[in-house]
């Protein structure tokens, strides 16, 4: 499960929907209080921020729009509360630029 960092307009289409249905996943655990990965370093990263999480949310979707992807799965803007800005990191955002060249994708990092 990862969430990047990276901006939505220079992801290639595999991390862009994958983050997307990451997100989604991510968001029903936690606003769900489910256990299965609870205790994730990316599901503790964004605990007390879903504000930051709603908003990456959006930004992921305007990108999908963008692109001519239609989107169906809207999260509940009365459960985005907390920080409003992502200051916490699994990964730099060197280290998550290096990731994505290693996998040699069209990501355009």
């Amino acid at each position: 499960m990862r969430i990047w960092d990276i901006p939505p307009e220079k992801m290639c289409r595999q991390h862009l929907l994958g983050e997307h249905r990451e997100l989604h996943a991510l968001w029903s655990i936690i606003t769900n209080n489910k256990k299965a990965y609870a205790h994730h370093p990316e599901t503790m990263r964004w605990r007390g921020k879903l504000k930051a999480l709603y908003l990456r949310h959006e930004a992921l979707v305007e990108e999908m729009t963008k692109r001519g992807y239609k989107h169906h799965t809207p999260l509940d803007p009365a459960l985005a509360t907390g920080k409003t800005i992502q200051d916490e990191f699994v990964d730099s955002y060197e280290e998550q630029v290096r990731l994505l060249k290693e996998r040699r994708c069209n990501c355009r990092v």
